[in-house]
């Protein structure tokens, strides 16, 4: 296990708060808390952050989510363990986790429109955004 570089949320406390505030707002979302961890923890996996795979893998135990669901949320494409809800919002995380490649297209978002409504696409938008942001201080500070 790699040592702490810097403390980042003691460091610069009001960037960090206004992070703690974007996720206290989401916790308001009716998106739900299950969800938002699914796609927080689908894009720690892709991401590679050990500390945020745990963490949102409690979660979703805590919350009652069964093992054969987290076990294959890597291979969710291809998982009867997913609704289409479900499976619009992980491929919403995605294509934003590798926007650099996939620039966000049409054929991710419009599905988005079946299952959520527009403030629930923007609190989705927002979450995914928060854990990427979260997902690299945490390991490019070593957390």
């Amino acid at each position: 296990m790699s040592t702490l570089r810097l403390s980042y949320w003691t460091l610069s406390p009001e960037a960090y708060q206004g992070f703690a505030a974007t996720k206290k707002a989401l916790e308001k979302s009716s998106l739900g808390k299950q969800l938002i961890e699914l796609v927080w923890l689908r894009m720690s996996q892709i991401n590679g952050c050990a500390f945020c795979l745990e963490m949102h893998a409690k979660a979703l135990r805590a919350d009652g989510m069964k093992d054969a669901k987290l076990d294959s949320l890597a291979g969710w494409r291809v998982s009867a363990l997913f609704t289409e809800r479900e499976a619009a919002a992980l491929a919403w995380t995605e294509s934003l986790t590798h926007v650099d490649k996939t620039h966000a297209p049409d054929e991710d978002f419009e599905p988005l429109k079946a299952h959520f409504t527009d403030v629930e696409i923007a609190d989705l938008s927002f979450a995914i955004a928060l854990m990427s942001a979260f997902n690299r201080l945490a390991i490019g500070m070593r957390q």
